[in-house]
């Protein structure tokens, strides 16, 4: 087992390769978009549920499961937008910037040439008092949206401890 990674690694490996932008950044890269500029692509890769809960406007749905068959045409999960858009600017979101991070690398093995991953996630986005909203396109609490985007970890989820530390 020495040789296993863990998921801490692969994002950490993945965080050397990619690109990220803040929250910040990103809020005034939207905001300073001109006519003749090109809005970069949002893909936020969380799942339904989790999107459905709150979400950047502008965001396009595309969970990190059906990433790599949704970057290319012939697959029932395709979606067009993603496909024509290795040319553009695409911000990867997902809740902390972790699942992001993997996604971003992800497309840029897959030929996408402008990626960055949203460093801090939708979580950071909500902490910086920027606005998310919900499917029906209401704007939502951010309170209510901090709920939802810090998940307890129950003590299964911790794992094993070991004994005689601590």
């Amino acid at each position: 087992m020495a040789d296993r990674q863990s998921y801490d690694l692969l994002v950490e490996h993945a965080l050397s390769e990619i690109s990220e932008l803040a929250p910040w950044d990103l809020e005034e890269a939207l905001g300073d978009l001109t006519e003749d500029d090109l809005r970069p692509l949002l893909i936020d890769v969380r799942e339904p549920y989790e999107f459905a809960l709150g979400f950047i406007d502008g965001s396009l749905n595309v969970p990190r499961g059906i990433l790599e068959a949704a970057c290319d045409y012939g697959f029932a999960e395709t979606v067009v937008e993603l496909v024509e858009a290795r040319p553009r600017p695409v911000v990867v979101i997902c809740r902390s910037g972790r699942r992001s991070a993997l996604a971003a690398q992800t497309l840029r093995a897959l030929g996408y040439r402008d990626v960055k991953s949203l460093k801090l996630g939708v979580k950071g986005w909500n902490d910086s008092d920027y606005p998310l909203s919900d499917v029906l396109g209401s704007v939502v609490d951010g309170e209510v949206a901090e709920e939802h985007l810090t998940p307890e970890i129950t003590p299964e989820q911790l794992g094993p401890t070991i004994k005689g530390t601590g």
